[in-house]
């Protein structure tokens, strides 16, 4: 079953182009678009992983290492498209056009965090596994009911595969064929459950056999790969093909929320080797093999994501304390009258501060 998802790969670890395919895409412009993305995303998930062990937002979920999969994806995106995350895609939404001052916020508790900028169609991230993607499948078959040409496409990980909102979101996008993607990022653990004890399945991507439609597998480490598939996907998608899967197969280095010790269920060692297929130092590799590289310009890239990530950690900390009685005001359109008694209990009980 591999052999029938190949992994398509355009440009390899040691930075050298890997097909006489889609050489198009291989442009001074677009190279350098990718790398400036990745270094920003990358520089925002150290700063939270910091921001964390000092107490200054909660429990945190890294991505590095998956810098390619998010911004190859994020990118191939339109304006008017629909973004579905997972609790770990901060770096596809801040790609996409996200506040960071709010994507810190949501790290934070706060709701405030779960509003995107005017124009955005970015949903909130799933927290619960798989709960995004029947509501990506929706919001495309929406898109398509409006005769729109807008798409959709869901984030998920491998342990989302184990769901009942995996295989029912894709059987109805299939069926009333949604416009949607679905892009599996394969980190290879489900926490601290390897993908072999998840499935028998050698690949994810053949589970779109199921459902008659289109499975990809590509590098997720590429992100000339990741963001060729994707293209063509939401091309199909608007071209009223219906869905797509794709498994971008990559691996997490750090742990699955800064609330776990990844030590205990995954060799170290290995995820240290994994350095050498980093998506970032493969970029820097093909911009010198390409002639493209530029000190100066890296320097200059690796300040503006700093400088933007420090102006968005103090606009997060000026913000005014949290209200604790708000978590009872997003829950229905007009309160319930459990939920006015609940409300009130809690301010009788912290002083009487208005909500």
């Amino acid at each position: 079953m591999e052999d029938q998802f190949p992994v398509l790969q355009l440009l390899s670890p040691d930075g050298t182009w890997n097909s006489d395919q889609h050489l198009e895409l291989l442009t001074e412009e677009r190279t350098k678009r990718f790398y400036e993305h990745m270094v920003r995303i990358r520089t925002f998930d150290k700063k939270a992983v910091s921001l964390q062990r000092q107490g200054r937002i909660g429990t945190y979920a890294p991505f590095e290492g998956q810098e390619a999969s998010q911004v190859g994806s994020a990118l191939s995106l339109l304006k008017d498209d629909w973004l579905f995350p997972t609790y770990r895609d901060h770096g596809a939404t801040m790609t996409f056009g996200h506040s960071l001052k709010n994507i810190l916020l949501f790290w934070n508790g706060r709701n405030e965090g779960n509003v995107t900028p005017e124009g955005l169609n970015i949903f909130p991230p799933g927290i619960p596994i798989a709960t995004q993607i029947p509501h990506a499948a929706g919001a495309a078959f929406a898109e398509k009911i409006k005769g729109t040409k807008n798409a959709a496409i869901s984030f998920f990980g491998d342990g989302a595969t184990s769901e009942g909102d995996f295989h029912e979101g894709l059987n109805f996008a299939s069926v009333f064929h949604a416009p949607v993607v679905f892009l599996n990022q394969n980190n290879q653990f489900a926490i601290s459950v390897p993908v072999s004890k998840q499935m028998k399945t050698k690949t994810i991507a053949q589970k779109s056999l199921a459902y008659d439609i289109p499975g990809v597998r590509v590098d997720g480490n590429d992100v000339f790969a990741v963001y060729y598939s994707v293209s063509e996907a939401l091309s199909r998608a608007r071209a009223g093909e219906g869905p797509t899967l794709i498994e971008a197969v990559t691996w997490r280095y750090g742990a699955h929320t800064t609330a776990d010790d990844p030590s205990k269920y995954r060799s170290q060692e290995e995820s240290a080797e994994r350095r050498a297929y980093d998506p970032i130092s493969r970029i820097e590799k093909c911009l010198e093999i390409c002639g493209w590289h530029d000190e100066k310009w890296k320097k200059h890239i690796a300040e503006a994501a700093m400088e933007e990530v420090e102006k968005a950690v103090m606009e997060m900390e000026q913000f005014p304390p949290a209200d604790p009685a708000v978590i009872f005001d997003y829950v229905f359109q007009e309160p319930t009258s459990s939920l006015i008694r609940q409300k009130k209990y809690l301010l009788d009980g912290i002083g009487g501060r208005e909500g």
